[in-house]
């Protein structure tokens, strides 16, 4: 599971040059992504680059996210422990003093989520998409 920063005001461009430097770059392409209904994921551009890859994209039901539960559930979660982190004063401390801005503690939360072991699987995230 990855944690990417970003902002609504982002184009469909800005994600892909998000998705690119952060994940397809690093990690190879993701041969499923599972999304809502943003625009931003179901222009022709969109459409043609997941074509390009060879990765499926899957959308959860308009107005009813509960269907996608799992992604859901991993999205709240994420959420939740973010805010604890922020609310808690849990402090990233960089070249130029303290922050506890959550673009810079995102990855604090991926390691975070991908260290929890659920019992599901009986395997971490990270050993799933790992090995």
């Amino acid at each position: 599971m990855r944690c990417l920063p970003c902002h609504k005001e982002d184009t469909a461009m800005d994600t892909a040059l998000l998705l690119w430097t952060s994940i397809i770059s690093t990690c190879g392409v993701p041969k499923i992504i599972i999304s809502d209904r943003d625009p931003k994921f179901t222009s022709e551009f969109w459409t043609n680059l997941y074509d390009m890859l060879g990765t499926k994209l899957s959308f959860s039901t308009a107005s009813h996210p509960q269907t996608d539960g799992l992604a859901e559930r991993m999205i709240q979660t994420m959420e939740d422990i973010l805010k604890r982190f922020c609310a808690y004063g849990m402090e990233y401390k960089d070249h130029e003093g303290y922050t506890h801005d959550w673009v810079t503690l995102i990855r604090a939360v991926q390691l975070a989520y991908n260290k929890n072991q659920p019992s599901t699987t009986g395997k971490t995230p990270a050993l799933v998409e790992k090995g």
